[in-house]
């Protein structure tokens, strides 16, 4: 059924138009928790005309800049930069593929029209040097609005959205690429059987995860995009992740078991998601995304922030256009026969060890800082070699040729700030995993069962607010780390044990048993579940250290000794 009043520029006959006589005509509602499942239900999904006023609501509510240009800034300007030339073939600006464009269900006055308002967002935001998403984004919103200048109003809004807390469009190469860290991140925790497969088939993961965006704002059918944008525009930048998320989740079980090949994951999944209507529905991939325990806004904030700093330490820029060459090296380059020798692990160990490791530090190569073998057995030597770096990566094989341990966040000097006493410090993404029988991995007890520590707020302001007290710094000059346990109420301090050393003992994860227990001797150990990361055994209970080696990561970019440690 067509509309008059928003159809403009769509051709019905690729529009699926089922249910609109049955479908709800008005939205009475301000609340935002109801709104949310309103979204997630597909309340206004059925009326076109509803979705168009819905959108149109939304965005207006989107807290943005002063000076944000408008539907009469448009007409102004429309004339001028576009002239008579034709809209079919007007070249985009460099800041979007002009590959990418994708025409939806617009008829061909809807696709000339989508050319002509990006010129238009080029001309009036000079600083987005990087964003593929926006001709997605601007196609699909032309679906929903009375003509060019309204669309350009409403693309406007979102891109000068100037609410800290509300990230919705990449705009710069730098957004663009700690985004796609970020995803890896949370694809390595929340999807570890697709991330598996992934490393596998791929000669480089991240390669397959840049395309993460792509797989919602150019590859998703439309009657697909348009129910992830219903939610994303009520909830915000977080919907993304588990939209992709829920995508991998799917490939992997649709084609986890089909042989793959290395050269052509990426279009693997492109394919599969084009298709995604002959496996999964779109309220399928919603309860599939919304499923996914994720971390809160606030800790996926902090942890794009560290990899946007990790990137700025190598020297991407907001100005930067496009990648000019590799800045991460991929796991097979990162780790490879001739820069890595180990007396414990293989390189395809070593691999997959780094395809655990956050994002950030996988940019960098190993960097043997301690071994037994060659400085002895001594807790002292332990920490004279270890310290001033962070992360670090702790090799253990017993006597009985037995492989385990520890991937640590935090440098062990922190150890002294408990005085003589024996205190706890590091982060969440601290781990643990053995490898020899068989490869476990345990992480943060929280990681797959936040419920057990809700970010409170008030707790939160109140922790924070003590620390910047206690160490005379301003809060706004500092980095919370990413999974500080400080932000979540824990139920006890059992969840939070992740590593302490004295000079009697190291200890990994504690609260009823020890991950991992080393004595001042580095000579024997023991092991049993603890509540940290509610592991089993990593080994035999009590061992004997065969060989123990640490590693630290070196920046792989640049010719220094020691890697930068992110706060």
């Amino acid at each position: 059924m067509d509309d008059p009043e928003y159809g403009r520029f769509v051709d019905w006959d690729k529009m699926e138009n089922g249910g609109q006589e049955l479908s709800p005509k008005v939205l009475n509602c301000n609340d935002l928790q109801e709104l949310k499942q309103l979204s997630r239900q597909g309340y206004w999904a059925k009326n076109h005309s509803l979705r168009a006023k819905v959108y149109k609501k939304l965005i207006k509510d989107i807290p943005c800049r002063t000076v944000t240009p408008d539907a009469s800034v448009y007409r102004d300007i429309v004339g001028k930069i576009v002239g008579k030339r034709n809209t079919s073939t007007l070249p985009l600006p460099e800041f979007v593929d002009d590959r990418q464009v994708p025409s939806y269900c617009l008829n061909s006055e809807g696709i000339g029209a989508v050319r002509k308002i990006i010129m238009c967002i080029s001309n009036q935001f000079p600083d987005i040097s990087f964003c593929p998403a926006l001709p997605s984004i601007v196609a699909l919103l032309l679906h929903y609005s009375q003509d060019e200048a309204e669309c350009f109003e409403s693309v406007s809004r979102i891109l000068a959205c100037n609410d800290p807390n509300r990230r919705l469009v990449d705009q710069t190469f730098l957004a663009f690429e700690s985004s796609c860290m970020t995803f890896g991140d949370l694809a390595g925790k929340y999807c570890q059987g697709p991330h598996k497969l992934m490393v596998a088939v791929s000669e480089d993961v991240m390669e397959v995860y840049s395309d993460w965006q792509r797989w919602l704002f150019g590859d998703l059918p439309f009657n697909y995009v348009t129910r992830v944008f219903d939610v994303f525009l009520v909830e915000g930048y977080k919907v993304l992740f588990r939209i992709a998320l829920a995508l991998l989740k799917f490939f992997h079980k649709v084609r986890g078991g089909q042989p793959m090949e290395s050269n052509n994951v990426k279009g693997d999944i492109q394919t599969f998601i084009k298709d995604i209507n002959k496996s999964v529905t779109p309220e399928k991939l919603l309860e599939k995304a919304f499923a996914i325990r994720l971390f809160s806004r606030k800790e996926i904030q902090l942890l794009q922030i560290a990899n946007e700093k990790a990137l700025m330490q190598k020297g991407i820029t907001v100005k930067q256009k496009r990648l000019q060459s590799p800045v991460r090296q991929n796991v097979h380059l990162a780790v490879h026969a001739e820069n890595f020798t180990s007396e414990i692990v293989s390189v395809k160990e070593m691999r997959d060890i780094w395809s655990w490791i956050p994002e950030r530090f996988a940019l960098c190569q190993p960097l043997l800082l301690f071994t037994n073998r060659e400085h002895g057995n001594s807790l002292s030597r332990f920490y004279l070699h270890c310290e001033g770096h962070e992360p670090t990566l702790l090799l253990i094989k017993t006597s009985n040729q037995e492989v385990c341990g520890a991937y640590l966040s935090t440098d062990w000097s922190e150890r002294r700030k408990g005085g003589n006493k024996l205190s706890f410090f590091g982060t969440g993404e601290c781990f643990v995993f053995r490898l020899q029988p068989e490869v476990e991995r345990y992480e943060w007890v929280i990681i797959k069962h936040p419920e057990l520590g809700r970010v409170g707020a008030s707790a939160d302001k109140e922790s924070n607010s003590s620390q910047d007290t206690a160490d005379g710094t301003d809060p706004s000059d500092r980095l919370s780390p990413f999974l500080a346990t400080r932000h979540f109420n824990l139920p006890s301090k059992t969840a939070s044990m992740f590593m302490a050393g004295s000079s009697e003992c190291i200890i990994i994860g504690g609260g009823d048993g020890q991950a991992l227990y080393l004595d001042s001797d580095l000579n024997y150990g023991r092991t049993s579940h603890c509540n940290t990361f509610n592991n089993q055994p990593l080994c035999s209970e009590t061992f004997q250290v065969s060989i123990l080696e640490v590693w630290g990561f070196k920046d792989n970019l640049q010719n220094e000794e020691k890697p930068s440690a992110l706060p």
